[in-house]
């Protein structure tokens, strides 16, 4: 669809730029500490895998089949928790991310809720996983 010489793209900021067309996170982890996976009334789906060791959040990838909306949220709450602790990555909110990306369109906020829903599962699978380091079951017992 080519647009009119009248019409214009919406205007989104430099950081919801570099979030939405960003895809270096766009993968599995091979051994995820917890797994999170929502699908969302536009039917976008995500899974994000969470890598903790020493209860501070290393890594977040994801798999997504959805929109730049979706992938810009999903980096922006990569960016925002890696390197933090658990219990800071916990008080995340979809209202944080969409803060930070500065121009998420308003009509896609459900896009910051399925991607901060799908990371609050992938916390609460690694805590009933005992909040275990996955290399914790190879370690020889002394």
């Amino acid at each position: 669809m080519a647009l009119n010489a009248n019409e214009s793209l919406p205007a989104h900021t430099q950081i919801f730029l570099e979030m939405a067309f960003r895809t270096d996170r766009q993968k599995p982890l091979s051994h995820p500490s917890g797994v999170g996976q929502n699908v969302g009334t536009c039917r976008d789906r995500i899974e994000i895998h969470v890598a903790i060791s020493g209860g501070i959040v290393k890594e977040v990838a994801y798999q997504l089949d959805g929109c730049l909306n979706t992938n810009a949220c999903a980096n922006a709450v990569a960016e925002m928790v890696e390197g933090h602790t658990v219990a800071a990555a916990w008080a995340l909110t979809p209202h944080m991310v969409a803060e930070f990306l500065r121009s998420l369109p308003a009509d896609h906020f459900h896009c910051a809720e399925l991607a901060v829903g799908a990371f609050y599962k992938a916390l609460a699978d690694y805590q009933q996983k005992g909040a275990k380091d996955w290399k914790a079951a190879y370690r020889p017992s002394d």
